[in-house]
């Protein structure tokens, strides 16, 4: 199952009063697994931002002055996003400004079926709020210290743990939830039996520097070093004549 977790900025409140759409973010989820492919788009909006909107998103006029108009990357856009569900926090807010741009180019509306809206979910769980995406980081216990101002990627990166643990589920399902827990170990089992051993064994990844460098430290330790049980007697021998 793929879902987009999706947040946009803006430069105002309002796509019927003028306000244009400056910068989108989207996280691409797998079985609510973040899987690390991203879309992130600053927009120019043919307009001024406002200070008070700068204020809350840190985009100003001038940097957005030379980056590309929605039509140059509406495509890619949609293309990212594709048929798939999209999840927002505060979802009427963020489709409007969609809406209205894809409006602009004649395109299809995005329709608000497909949509998941966090801030009801979190609001049928915690009727009493708060429920602002850091109120919600701050239940859950999710890093948010590097969201110094509003940004479209970093706050779907945050809203994606947020979607997680609105649902309960901490850890993806990886597909298997509608599967008995019978079921699924039996799988499991089956799986890890057909599997067998590789046929070619991994290479090691700890590297004779690294071996060396761990046994220069245990040195450092004294005699009675209790990481010198470990090592092999030749190692150990070779150590202390070195």
């Amino acid at each position: 199952m793929r879902e987009i977790v999706l947040d946009t900025e803006t430069t105002g409140l309002d796509p019927r009063r003028g306000d244009r759409l400056i910068e989108i973010g989207c996280i691409e989820l797998v079985n609510r697994i973040p899987t690390g492919r991203e879309y992130h788009q600053f927009i120019n909006p043919e307009r001024n931002v406002p200070a008070e909107a700068e204020a809350v998103h840190g985009l100003s006029t001038a940097f957005l002055l030379d980056k590309p108009l929605f039509a140059a990357v509406a495509g890619e856009f949609l293309d990212f996003i594709a048929g798939d569900t999209l999840v927002i926090h505060n979802a009427v807010f963020d489709i409007g400004f969609l809406n209205a741009e894809l409006e602009r180019l004649g395109n299809p509306a995005l329709s608000m079926s497909r949509v998941v809206d966090t801030l009801q979910l979190a609001r049928r769980k915690h009727p009493a709020g708060p429920n602002t995406l850091d109120a919600l980081c701050k239940r859950y216990g999710i890093d948010n210290s590097k969201r110094i101002k509003h940004g479209a990627l970093m706050d779907s990166l945050l809203l994606a743990d947020v979607y997680v643990e609105l649902l309960g589920e901490r850890q993806g399902n990886l597909g298997l939830s509608t599967k008995s827990s019978k079921l699924r170990g039996r799988e499991t089992a089956e799986r890890a039996a057909v599997r067998g051993p590789r046929p070619v064994p991994l290479p090691p990844r700890i590297t004779d520097d690294i071996v060396a460098a761990h046994r220069a430290f245990v040195e450092t330790l004294g005699p009675k070093a209790l990481w010198k049980r470990f090592f092999a007697p030749s190692e150990g021998a070779e150590t202390r004549q070195s």
